[in-house]
């Protein structure tokens, strides 16, 4: 396996979400081993380079007592990271240059038109930006300033992902000068060093000496740092073609960002158009085409959550499942409802409620099919409750008590950790039935009104006092469809937003208003219907979400493999011009 293999399979390995950012270490990585370029055995050795560099530092410090041919100094074989090849040498950064802490100031030297002090927020994508620089009224020493070709390396970070990153000083129009926690570094090897310094391999030697309390590399670490030196000829070579291929990088990233750009506002924009029903008379068939090309739509695990919200806004327009043959219309079955609720009244088994308002035409939140009615909660349910005040606790004995937390994505997940007396006056009448819907009264604002269907034991559980019960004639109308109406989009835009009040940092929307609160009731039969075709297509949503994280997952270890068999095959040879051919990709 060698580097080409990544281009056979680049198609498969752009999956991963982080495919590119790993293809460019994976450049550098490349580029400081040796085996991005040809090596060219003309080439001067880069034993004399450095020869040539250290005979001119000393010429500069001891001009007597330096000579040309003078030995470099040795490397120990255990601080060797690994074998270079022929021409190549180990050196430390001290050796190749001159590096430099720089300006400490304090706030009252901030000016508007004092010097500008360089720092760590500009360096971007290693690159030098101005869009933010200070600049400081005081007396600036020689050391602190930058010059042409200088590395502008951050030292020092709360962050210690960020400690390293690097730019290269180039076309400043002023003088200026670098900021404390940040270092020069000065060389006349800086195109080639720059690209050291941004690879893996510079990343892994700073992690190893930064401390554990302070994200730092401090001047000692940064001189005494080992770069691998190819020869000047092979380094211009190295640059070239590490600028070639990043620059590829950039346009297959920016290629991928307008196709995920152009693909994410196709499905949003499906989704709007599904969950808001513009243009009624085509809705029908845009919900056909749209459930029938969910997996091709879809190609993103984060999308999953809008598919899951266009279903249930599909459910309650009635473009989910057709409308059956005539039979009982949803106006007939909430009369039956209405008498069944007054039967149980006169028989003193049910507590007469207030009467709720007629809906006026001009409050429905969309149009229904002529077979549906739009009803009020307190109209086509038995009953609501709040739950029990009581003080609940981790004990052995009592009975389990839901909660808030216990209501998630539409269900109500059962736990006994927490449990109230048994002889609290609250029960029997408190306790919950199989198929009770259980909405989130008071909450946070975004999960106010969140509801689950309780699918327990009778007589098991109770409920706190944050929560309302909602029970229903499960002959006349389906609990599951209820909860699928009420986490529904339009229902948490038109019925839950409206009525939110702020109370001591909580939101909440009381029992009252959820009494009111409107939902489409088709009839009884396609309620069941509806129930029971969003359950498949939720778990068709399961399904996809759990492929297209599986492809994801795939594709990253892929890459994963070709990037470590193309970086340790020894007989790979260099990634040469077919590598363009990715930019089709």
């Amino acid at each position: 396996m060698n580097p080409e293999l990544l281009i056979a399979h680049f198609n498969r390995v752009s999956d991963a979400p982080d495919a590119i950012p790993r293809l460019r270490r994976f450049i550098l990585n490349l580029a400081v081993r040796g085996r991005l370029v040809a090596q060219d055995p003309s080439d001067e050795p880069a034993s004399e380079l450095l020869r040539r560099i250290q005979a001119d530092k000393h010429r500069v410090v001891k001009p007597k007592t330096t000579m040309a041919g003078e030995p470099l100094p040795a490397i120990s074989r255990n601080k060797i990271p690994y074998q270079l090849p022929q021409g190549w040498e180990w050196a430390s950064l001290g050796l190749l240059g001159d590096t430099n802490i720089g300006l400490t100031y304090s706030p009252q030297d901030v000016s508007d038109h004092g010097i500008p002090v360089l720092r760590s927020n500009n360096i971007r994508d290693g690159k030098l930006t101005l869009s933010d620089v200070v600049r400081v009224d005081t007396n600036v020493k020689q050391s602190a300033l930058v010059h042409e070709g200088d590395l502008l390396i951050c030292a020092r970070n709360g962050s210690r992902a960020l400690v390293g990153k690097t730019a290269i000083i180039t076309g400043l129009q002023e003088i200026t000068a670098f900021g404390a926690f940040m270092a020069i570094f000065r060389s006349t090897l800086n195109s080639y060093l720059y690209h050291f310094i941004c690879s893996p391999l510079f990343r892994l030697m700073i992690d190893e000496v930064n401390t554990t309390t302070i994200n730092q590399i401090t001047q000692t670490n940064l001189r005494s740092t080992l770069a691998p030196i190819p020869p000047r000829a092979e380094q211009h070579r190295i640059v070239a073609k590490v600028d070639e291929l990043m620059k590829l990088c950039g346009r297959l990233e920016a290629a991928r960002a307008e196709r995920e750009t152009r693909r994410g506002e196709l499905v949003a924009a499906s989704h709007h158009y599904l969950d808001n029903g513009a243009c009624a008379e085509d809705l029908p068939a845009h919900a056909h085409f749209y459930l029938n090309h969910l997996s091709t739509i879809t190609t993103l695990p984060e999308q999953i959550p809008a598919l899951r919200r266009t279903i249930l806004s599909l459910a309650v327009r009635g473009q989910l499942v057709p409308q059956g043959p005539a039979g009982e219309s949803a106006a007939e079955l909430l009369t039956r409802i209405q008498a069944e609720k007054a039967k149980l009244i006169e028989e003193g088994l049910l507590r007469k409620e207030k009467p709720l308002a007629t809906i006026a035409d001009d409050k429905v939140p969309f149009a229904i099919p002529t077979t549906w009615r739009w009803a009020r909660i307190g109209t086509c349910s038995l009953l609501t409750d709040y739950g029990t005040s009581v003080k609940s606790d981790q004990v052995s004995d009592g009975v389990p008590i839901l909660a808030m937390g216990n209501i998630q994505d539409g269900q109500v997940v059962l736990n006994d950790r927490r449990k109230v007396p048994q002889g609290i006056d609250d029960l029997p009448h408190l306790f919950l039935k199989r198929f009770d819907l259980l909405y989130n009264r008071t909450n946070s604002a975004e999960l106010v009104g969140k509801t689950g269907i309780y699918l327990g034991d009778d007589d098991a559980y109770t409920f706190a006092s944050y929560l309302i019960r909602i029970r229903f004639l499960n002959n006349l109308t389906s609990p599951l469809y209820a909860n699928l109406a009420m986490n529904a989009p339009y229902f948490r835009a038109t019925q839950i937003v409206p009525e939110l009040q702020q109370q001591c940092g909580q939101a909440n929307v009381n029992g009252s208003k959820l009494r009111n609160m409107l939902i489409p009731v088709p009839p009884f039969a396609e309620q069941l219907r509806i129930v029971a075709k969003v359950d498949e297509l939720t778990a068709l949503c399961d399904r996809l979400e759990k492929r297209l994280s599986d492809t994801q997952a795939e594709s990253g270890h892929l890459l994963e493999s070709v990037l470590h068999h193309a970086l340790n095959d020894k007989h790979s040879p260099v990634i040469s011009q077919p590598i363009a051919q990715t930019a089709k990709c």
